[in-house]
């Protein structure tokens, strides 16, 4: 029987361990994908740690895969072998449910989620329902797409779907994994891009990836910054620290929208600062299959790119940390050979 490596979680709060398992065979509706490369998210810690309600062990994590179609399960048409393939967080929907006959495809009450519904991409072959698989550029490497499938299709969702037109002021707060995505896509949109983040050391690499201006939240008060712009129509948080989050929302303008990507236990909000101005906070999910194949398409053309450091399968332990420890620049990737 043909085998293959997975780096798989045995039990919450312990260890990767490199195991071989058979390779498995797709069922009906899903595709088997050799896996080329897989990103490490934060997200990943709910395997890790035990978090997910009813998770279920072993789990091999993993949602920003990128790799090809090795093999179809009956009743699959219109995929098949060889084609370039990639999967998200998002696990696929069932079509019947409420949300999904409104077209919320996202919010499937099956709340299918890859790496923790069923196995991810920390391994050589994964199975995925055909839903919530996305087809990929020929001209875009599997490394670099691998964390445009949860990071990029975050960002890049989000400031679509803002309602920000071209020419807008757009600020986004933090340069990290996902705000260093956030200032290419909001500048290859044609937004007039902000970035904002602590300490001057990171005004080269902002300006480098699109920014045309950065507010020092270290030494300056981004709100009041923001404010003699004119006010962002669009705030882009991708930070996890409340009260990061906090100190922008006055930087709004009229009409403005927090946008909040970055999970955060807490922050405050000013009810004035809202009413007075007709302002909003929300939130956005990253997306379904549909957005992920938007995301590769328009990272392909415009030239988006994710800074990456690379680790093979077996220094999956390595990896994991090494993102943790938020001193990555700035996704960390499983490569598979």
């Amino acid at each position: 029987m043909a085998t293959m490596r997975v780096a798989q979680i045995p039990g919450a709060k312990r260890e990767f361990e490199i195991v071989e398992r058979p390779i498995p065979v797709p069922t009906p509706g899903t595709v088997r994908i050799k896996v080329e490369a897989c990103g490490i998210c934060h997200s990943d810690a709910l395997v890790k740690e035990g978090l997910w309600p009813g998770i279920q062990y072993p789990r091999v994590p993993g949602h920003e895969i990128s790799g090809a179609i090795d093999a179809v399960g009956e009743g699959v048409n219109g995929w098949s072998p060889g084609q370039r393939v990639g999967v998200g967080w998002h696990g696929g929907y069932c079509g019947r449910c409420d949300p999904c006959r409104r077209g919320d495809l996202f919010a499937c009450v099956t709340q299918q989620v890859t790496g923790i519904s069923f196995d991810g991409g920390y391994g050589e072959y994964m199975i995925a329902p055909i839903s919530a698989v996305a087809r990929f550029p020929d001209d875009l490497a599997p490394i670099d797409a691998a964390p445009l499938l949860c990071a990029g299709i975050t960002t890049f969702n989000a400031l679509r779907n803002s309602g920000a037109r071209p020419g807008d002021l757009v600020a986004v707060l933090g340069i990290g994994g996902l705000g260093h995505l956030g200032v290419q896509y909001a500048a290859k949109m044609g937004f007039r891009t902000v970035a904002i983040a602590r300490g001057k050391d990171k005004e080269p690499l902002a300006r480098q990836l699109g920014a045309s201006i950065y507010i020092d939240s270290r030494s300056q008060d981004p709100a009041a910054e923001l404010q003699k712009l004119g006010g962002a129509n669009v705030i882009l948080s991708t930070v996890t620290i409340g009260d990061a989050m906090s100190a922008v929302q006055g930087g709004l303008a009229i009409k403005g929208t927090l946008i909040v990507i970055g999970a955060a236990e807490s922050m405050q909000l000013s009810p004035i600062v809202l009413l007075m101005g007709s302002r909003s906070v929300k939130g956005w999910y990253s997306g379904t299959s549909i957005d992920s194949q938007d995301t590769l398409a328009f990272s392909a053309r415009a030239g988006v790119h994710s800074m990456n450091e690379m680790f093979p399968l077996e220094r999956a332990n390595e990896a994991y940390e090494r993102m943790m420890s938020g001193k990555a620049r700035f996704r960390v990737v499983l490569k598979m050979k």
